[in-house]
């Protein structure tokens, strides 16, 4: 088969693929960086982890919602980098139409600041968030600066979140602190606790069980030493018992 024989068979064969429609996926553009990307992956696996026994709440990253009055997914969409919403089936979605989950929307969004998204998510998306959503908690967070800001929802407008002592901001919504930990956004609990990666709870775990491994030794050895100290001291009594004897004197008369 010649080169032109064989373009021809491939354009053939790419003629008859059937693409499925448009809509169907999360519209998101790509990511901005692996930081971000790391960042959203972060907080869902320590989320999901932490109410691995909850099928109350669904939590996406970088997934389009739409909220179009006319339940159109054409107009009206916003594809916040992280967000959790309550009172919701914990399922697998292809993207968050607000129609089809009981006109539901977010209780909370973070957004993962960068140069060509910081003015848009403080200003437009917290606009949009505050007014059309609702969403009664809203963070965002720069990787690059640790910029880190929080607000709740009061009355209707979004009133800026006072910090903890540790610099940590609570989530209304989470019962939960969200707080820089090594350069990444973490979440921690009410009373400071960091709540860990599904690797930081195994290698916890495992010190946990080389911890308890190290104290049973030690009873062990423990329990050797007092068994060893017993067989001296039986021993020593057997020595005196017998040196009195030498000397005509029975032991079990003293």
């Amino acid at each position: 088969m010649t080169i032109a024989q064989e373009l021809d068979s491939q354009q053939g064969i790419f003629q008859d693929v059937i693409f499925p429609p448009g809509d169907l996926y999360s519209d998101e553009p790509p990511l901005e960086s692996e930081l971000h990307l790391r960042q959203i992956i972060l907080l869902l696996t320590c989320l999901e982890l932490l109410w691995r026994d909850r099928n109350d709440f669904y939590a996406a990253g970088n997934l389009t919602i739409y909220y179009s009055p006319r339940q159109r997914k054409s107009e009206y969409f916003r594809g916040p980098d992280f967000f959790v919403v309550l009172g919701t089936e914990r399922k697998t979605r292809k993207s968050w139409a607000v129609w089809e989950e009981d006109g539901k929307y977010p209780n909370v969004i973070l957004e993962i600041l960068s140069n060509s998204t910081a003015n848009t998510d403080k200003n437009l998306k917290k606009t949009i968030y505050q007014d059309t959503f609702r969403t009664p908690d809203y963070f965002w967070f720069d990787p690059y600066t640790l910029e880190f800001a929080g607000f709740h929802l009061v009355d209707g407008e979004y009133q800026p979140l006072q910090a903890s002592e540790q610099g940590y901001l609570w989530s209304h919504q989470l019962g939960l602190y969200l707080g820089v930990y090594e350069g990444l956004l973490r979440f921690f609990t009410r009373d400071g606790q960091l709540v860990p990666t599904p690797e930081e709870t195994a290698e916890q775990a495992e010190q946990k069980a080389e911890q308890s491994q190290q104290q049973a030794e030690q009873a062990e050895q423990k329990a050797e030493q007092s068994q060893q100290q017993a067989e001296q001291a039986e021993q020593k009594a057997e020595r005196l018992a017998a040196k009195l004897r030498e000397l005509n004197i029975d032991p079990d008369t003293i």
